[in-house]
């Protein structure tokens, strides 16, 4: 039987029940809340992790159903944490706790409490990341999104401190390349200042820190392209050139499918998928003990302490306002 209210009372139960708030009505609704979100017989049909979207989907028709509850929807991007995705969800036009789900979308769950300290989730997560003599960390972001440009300010900031990290870090894009044609989620000026960046980071490298820096202020190109020094007619004919700048992103675009990378950022390090949010969040000190955790020797350089404060989101003067946050684009 769906248990069905008014949207006011919803709302204050739903809020309650995935906050840990109301305990009384976990006791009522206990018989829903059995967190299996597939049923025995979609047990072995069930993939081992869908997409983000796919997830959201679930999720979302889950409690619906199983609640009765109208007008549920994200409130803000899902991401993808410890393991598990984090919905943040809201009733009409008021936000509720965030539930999370597993990757494959067969539990979800009301509430996660973290059962262990700060130090010891990154050295759990430490340990299992890859160990190699020179690690790479391979961003991918797009670079309108407000999340892409938040964790490329933090790169900026690592190699800004420790540009010994420099050669251990590529910045890559999320697009594709459609009837010959570059494309991404935000529209066509995204799509070319991908391609900018793309050029600049592979036939102009020594500019190309100098330019994002000064892009995630204002989103301002042009000038960026004259205060950086970047040799314009060599950019707009690595643009123009299908052997040159779609190829470089081409290359980018076969790896985001090769590692699944479809939201922006989401972070490879040595061909793993790792969590900036394992290490403390996203803060540059965070980048910067990820990216060492990945040497077979940890060079003196990482005892560096850079700023534990989270970065901005969008185009900002500074690197951290208050203005900050955990989505991503997808």
């Amino acid at each position: 039987m769906k248990i069905k209210i008014c949207s006011a009372v919803i709302i204050a139960l739903i809020s309650g029940l995935l906050g840990g708030i109301a305990m009384g009505y976990q006791g009522v609704l206990a018989d829903k809340l059995s967190f299996l979100v597939k049923t025995p017989e979609e047990e072995i049909l069930i993939e081992d992790s869908l997409t983000t979207a796919e997830v959201e989907e679930k999720i979302i028709t889950y409690i619906e159903e199983e609640f009765g509850i109208p007008e549920i929807s994200l409130a803000t991007t899902t991401t993808f944490q410890n393991g598990v995705y984090r919905l943040n969800l809201k009733i009409e036009d008021t936000d509720i706790p965030p539930v999370y789900a597993t990757k494959d979308g067969s539990l979800f769950f009301p509430e996660a409490k973290e059962i262990i300290s700060p130090e010891e989730k990154k050295e759990v997560a430490c340990q299992s990341i890859k160990k190699t003599e020179q690690p790479m960390l391979e961003a991918f972001v797009m670079s309108y999104c407000p999340y892409g440009t938040q964790m490329q300010r933090i790169i900026d900031e690592v190699v800004r401190n420790i540009p010994e990290l420099k050669n251990n870090i590529k910045v890559r894009y999320i697009g594709q390349i459609q009837d010959g044609k570059i494309t991404s989620m935000h529209g066509e000026e995204e799509a070319q200042e991908n391609l900018t960046q793309i050029c600049l980071r592979e036939e102009q490298e020594d500019k190309f820190y100098s330019y994002v820096s000064c892009f995630l202020k204002k989103g301002e190109s042009a000038s960026c392209l004259i205060d950086s020094g970047i040799d314009k007619d060599k950019l707009e004919s690595c643009k123009k050139e299908e052997s040159r700048g779609l190829s470089y992103a081409q290359e980018d675009f076969d790896l985001n499918a090769k590692y699944q990378a479809s939201g922006s950022p989401t972070l490879i390090l040595n061909e793993g998928e790792v969590s900036e949010f394992d290490f403390g969040g996203r803060t540059a000190e965070a980048v910067k003990s990820l990216i060492c955790c990945g040497f077979e020797n940890q060079s003196q350089i990482c005892e560096t302490i850079l700023s534990k404060e989270e970065a901005t989101t969008g185009f900002s003067e500074t690197y951290s306002s208050g203005d900050s946050g955990s989505g991503s684009c997808e």
